[in-house]
């Protein structure tokens, strides 16, 4: 009789390759039977076979959301004249006065108030001698430099870096070669407004994706290649350590302003949405304490701070008894030779010496505008 073979089988359908329910429920158990044991059943991503969705490719395994602060908005931070009718200086309470030196200081000329200040500070001890200083304040409304103090020198960057990583990430937006996500979007405010490390590592990381170069020496040669001459004192060397204390990175305040300037007048891919993120709300050095600036006046500043450095750059956005808007850059620096011991007082105290000079150059700016 001759012998029958079985008929082959057809190629398996979608259908069945379905794990049947109960074999799944047995594998499962078994799964974990193994893995008690330090032993596998299934390979890597065999689960996504399962039909369970795969985790976004742009979210980082490390990834975890910063803890947020509840910062109030900018202009609610020092109550005045409400936003509404404030040209009608009439109607409400003349403006509060405050036991302020800033008079002290004034000249004429913006560095000699500002080396004024800074003399007395040093006399009193608030800085040190083994503390170097950068100042600049630049007047958009006439086009001058209203004071320039050490603003070529390199100094270390620390946080005030991030709106250069932040730009070197929009030009790889720009010409296609990344897409900005909504989870990307959410990184991008916890850098900058947060001033998360980990998502300020996340984009360097994306830029090392894009050539053989590392992620801090791509950011570094994608400003300069596409920003000629904006950053020329600008040093990108590091991802921003676990401790935070990121002392190589470094810029000089002449950078920051012309990064700022480029800012200002939309010259800089996606320029709206770094100013939308450098305008919410944080603790900076030049708005925030300073009480001789008034209620309504426009930020869009970034801070830096290290056991070495304390530091702000940014715009302020002025308002004159005429209505007009009256910009400024404002960059101050204080870098400290070696690192502090008593790391929250001491910036503490330089973040009030940023916050006074800031107080002094709106009031310079008041004498030549008639600000509110």
């Amino acid at each position: 009789m001759p012998l029958l073979l079985p008929p082959m089988p057809d190629a398996p359908s979608g259908d069945d390759l379905v794990a049947d329910p109960a074999r799944r429920t047995l594998l499962t158990g078994l799964g974990a039977l193994l893995a008690g044991a330090g032993l596998s059943l299934l390979p890597r991503g065999a689960s996504a076979q399962w039909g369970e969705e795969p985790p976004p490719i742009d979210r980082p395994t490390w990834y975890d959301r910063p803890r947020r602060y509840d910062y109030p908005p900018r202009s609610n931070r020092r109550p005045w004249y409400p936003q509404s009718g404030w040209q009608n200086r009439q109607s409400y309470p003349e403006r509060p006065t405050y036991s302020s030196d800033t008079q002290r200081w004034a000249s004429r000329d913006l560095n000699v108030s500002i080396q004024r200040y800074l003399t007395d500070q040093r006399e009193r001890g608030r800085v040190a001698t083994n503390e170097r200083t950068a100042w600049l304040v630049y007047d958009f409304t006439s086009g001058r430099f209203l004071a320039t103090i050490n603003a070529g020198l390199p100094y270390q960057s620390a946080s005030m870096i991030k709106p250069f990583i932040a730009l070197a990430f929009f030009h790889k937006v720009e010409d296609g070669t990344f897409d900005y996500t909504p989870f990307r979007r959410e990184q991008m405010e916890n850098m900058i407004q947060y001033s998360s490390n980990r998502a300020t590592n996340y984009f360097i990381g994306l830029l090392n994706e894009t050539s053989y170069r590392s992620g801090p020496a791509e950011a570094e040669h994608t400003l300069k290649r596409r920003n000629p001459g904006l950053f020329r004192g600008t040093r990108i060397v590091e991802y921003i350590p676990r401790s935070g204390r990121t002392y190589r990175n470094r810029a000089s305040a002449l950078d920051y302003h012309r990064f700022l300037q480029a800012l200002w007048y939309d010259e800089l891919p996606y320029s709206d949405e770094i100013k939308r993120v450098m305008n919410l709300p944080n603790r900076d050095r030049v708005f925030t304490g300073a009480r001789e600036i008034p209620h309504g006046t426009l930020v869009f500043d970034k801070t830096g701070t290290t056991a070495r450095l304390c530091g702000d750059m940014g715009i302020l956005v002025a308002r004159g008894t005429d209505g007009r808007r009256y910009p400024y850059t404002f960059i101050g620096i204080i870098e400290k030779s070696r690192p502090t011991s008593r790391y929250t007082l001491w910036k503490n105290i330089r973040g009030n010496v940023i916050r006074e000079v800031s107080n002094i150059t709106y009031n310079h700016m008041r004498q030549m505008y008639d600000l509110v």
